[in-house]
């Protein structure tokens, strides 16, 4: 069982990325899902959660209005829509299935360039 992330890169301040999140050998309906990330130099940084139903979201005052979280539960893929990206959002991003037990992604880095 593992969770496999990509979409990560360098984009412009103001530009968009998304990240994708796929869990393989389990399904998601079972757990909670969030991404974090984790800036150079800084520790690491809930972002989003979103419930199990992908009815309810929730988000960190620094990405919300910006960032969208969402979830197809038929793929099981998480993915993490990113817009009006700032420099102080670039970081390694992870994403985090946690129930049972607990699941990361191996992280994808996002860098944005003024």
């Amino acid at each position: 069982a593992q969770l496999v992330e990509s979409g990560g890169g360098m984009v412009q301040t103001g530009g968009s990325l998304r990240l994708s999140c796929e869990a393989s050998g389990f399904t998601f309906r079972r757990f909670n899902m969030s991404w974090v990330r984790q800036a150079p130099g800084k520790g690491s940084e809930w972002i989003s959660s979103i419930s199990t139903t992908g009815d309810t979201t929730y988000y960190a005052d620094s990405v919300k209005g910006r960032f969208t979280i969402s979830l197809n539960n038929a793929k099981n893929i998480m993915y993490l829509q990113m817009n009006n990206l700032r420099s102080e959002d670039t970081a390694v991003y992870y994403c985090n299935a946690d129930g049972s037990r607990s699941y990361w992604g191996q992280g994808a880095q996002v860098t944005v360039s003024s």
